[in-house]
């Protein structure tokens, strides 16, 4: 086992060295994200159907272990709106005690994924259902912050889209003007300031402010404090939760959900923070963090935690070095909630539910959504628009499992397009060049060059032999007039087999043996090679009758025919 393969960033990054100047930058950077992070993780927390202090738990417990184990040098781990639609589906059908199973449960499956070295793969998860369901999430936590946004007295919100809107239809007699005011105010200074002062961290202005003026004018809006009561001021003691199988069975849909959503936000995090500062993170190290990060905020009483982009982008903007700042961060929060406790409860919750907004819009990636529905091929626009809409409209674990399946099944239909078998005797085909132009060009395995002996078929497989083109094969005897003495099969360009092409193969060489035709292989890869011979399929085929090329192939037709065989 290679040990230094999975150390993680914060232990290598201090063995090349860490100065007083390092640990300063991290510092600074730190204590900014913290300021950035305390607004948003109660409001994430709050939208997710859990009280404020849940959200702290989870950014300090979660965004400490992401930090110190994660295989990225600038990500902030903490909870984020990914999560927001499933975890509020979870508590209204289960409760908080599911959404600590399903929590803990995806845990483990992120802790797996990145033992089992499946980080890169996670990345392959199609555009167009990613923006899909991003873009739907953002709409929902867009609908549900608007009965704090408007102050509305609706006491339990329904998680389906149609349905909140079906009781705001009912409410709007009721709106309290002072919420709807210090709402859309919030929003204006949570662009301006983005825009005009960049580096100020603008969540905080909006929520000192809107908290000074609705304690000094005593407004009557609904606050933190008058919702959920006092914080607590320091982290709960760990608690062990209760499993029962029937509670596991229940909840792991939406486990399967949660780990997904986790590992692609946090593996799109990290990718970001590649972007901005050309370091590589090590995806399977962060898959394993996120895992035990999941694991570790359940136990102190938090909810799910993934990477957070914006929080990560601001770490490097505000000048970290190391995952120290990480570390710091999380440290940081726990300091706030000891000595702020008594003032978090003067926040608006319209104010919450503004930055809540300004966060859904930011995350639809809506220019991507218009562009990949206008302008990309119409199979990437039905993958976007159904996950989008199934995330909307019934629920997010539907959104996304739908989309990736249709997305896969897209993906055969084009390797099955693409992939061709041809009669190579008939056909002269031209290569094209980078532009689509046909150009000449020099194959010294070309069969216009070949006399092909009378008696004798020659087929190519053009693209990988799988699954959706097995059926193809089998019929190509069916197509030939008069039975061949000798088929063969050229499979240069054949990158690769699954078992269904192989057992496409075996039946093919079945139906040539019926037909008093001999079976030759051509241009079959060393990586093909090896699976025909572990299923023994070389010794039915003859390994004389599996040749490298063309040429080969050739001089062993003639040879059989000239034996009369």
């Amino acid at each position: 086992m290679n040990v230094k393969y999975w150390l993680p960033r914060s232990f290598t990054v201090l063995k090349e060295g860490y100065s007083a100047r390092h640990f300063s930058s991290d510092v600074v950077a730190g204590i900014t994200v913290a300021i950035i992070a305390l607004p948003l993780a109660m409001a994430f927390a709050i939208a997710s159907g859990v009280g404020p202090e849940k959200g702290l738990f989870t950014a300090i417990v979660a965004g400490f272990i992401i930090s110190l184990f994660g295989g990225s040098r600038y990500q902030i781990g903490g909870p984020t709106g990914a999560f927001v639609v499933v975890l509020y589906t979870v508590i209204l059908k289960h409760g908080y005690d599911g959404l600590v199973i399903a929590t803990f449960l995806a845990g483990v499956m992120l802790f797996l994924m990145g033992a089992f070295k499946l980080g890169s793969i996670i990345k392959f998860i199609p555009y167009p259902v990613t923006v899909g369901f991003t873009t739907g999430i953002a709409l929902i936590i867009f609908s549900s912050q608007m009965k704090d946004f408007f102050g509305l007295p609706i006491a339990t919100m329904p998680a389906e889209f149609i349905e909140q809107w079906k009781l705001y239809s009912t409410q709007m007699g009721h709106i309290n003007y002072y919420a709807l005011v210090i709402g859309f105010v919030s929003i204006f200074l949570l662009i301006k300031l983005r825009h005009t002062f960049p580096k100020i961290p603008a969540p905080i202005i909006v929520i000192v402010l809107s908290s000074l003026i609705v304690y000094v004018f005593q407004l009557p809006v609904e606050t933190i404090g008058s919702k959920f009561g006092q914080l607590p001021s320091t982290l709960p003691s760990p608690h062990i939760p209760s499993f029962s199988l029937e509670k596991i069975r229940l909840v792991f849909p939406d486990a399967i959900t949660i780990a997904l959503l986790g590992a692609i936000e946090s593996l799109l995090s990290c990718v970001v923070a590649d972007g901005m500062t050309g370091d590589r993170h090590h995806s399977n190290k962060e898959l394993m963090a996120q895992g035990i990060a999941n694991i570790g905020s359940v136990f102190f009483g938090g909810i799910a935690a993934t990477g957070a982009i914006a929080r990560t982008a601001t770490n490097i903007k505000s000048g970290a070095y190391s995952p120290i700042s990480g570390i710091i961060h999380a440290l940081m929060l726990l300091v706030f909630m000891f000595l702020f406790a008594k003032l978090i409860v003067l926040i608006p919750l319209s104010a919450l539910a503004a930055i809540l907004v300004v966060v859904a819009w930011n995350m639809s990636e809506f220019h991507h959504f218009k562009a990949i529905a206008l302008k990309s091929e119409r199979n990437d626009a039905v993958v976007l628009l159904i996950t989008f809409l199934l995330t909307v409209l019934i629920d997010l674990n539907t959104g996304v499992q739908t989309g990736i399946m249709l997305a896969g099944l897209l993906f055969v239909k084009r390797m099955i397009d693409v992939t061709e078998i041809v009669d190579k005797k008939d056909q002269v085909t031209m290569p094209f060049d980078s532009n689509d132009e046909p150009y000449e060009t020099e194959d010294a395995f070309a069969i216009s060059k070949k006399t092909i002996p009378r008696g004798v078929e020659v087929y190519e497989i053009d693209g990988p032999f799988f699954f959706g083109i097995a059926d193809r094969l089998k019929n190509v005897l069916n197509e030939i007039e008069e039975s061949p003495k000798i088929f063969i099969l050229r499979m240069r360009h054949v990158p690769m087999v699954d078992a269904t092409g192989l057992h496409a193969l075996e039946e093919f060489l079945a139906l040539c043996k019926s037909n008093q035709t001999i079976l030759v292989l051509s241009g079959v890869n060393q990586r093909i090679k090896m699976k025909i011979e572990r299923i023994k399929l070389d010794q039915k085929i003859g390994q004389e009758n599996i040749t490298e090329n063309i040429d080969l192939a050739l001089v062993r037709a003639n040879e059989i025919l000239n034996k009369g065989v």
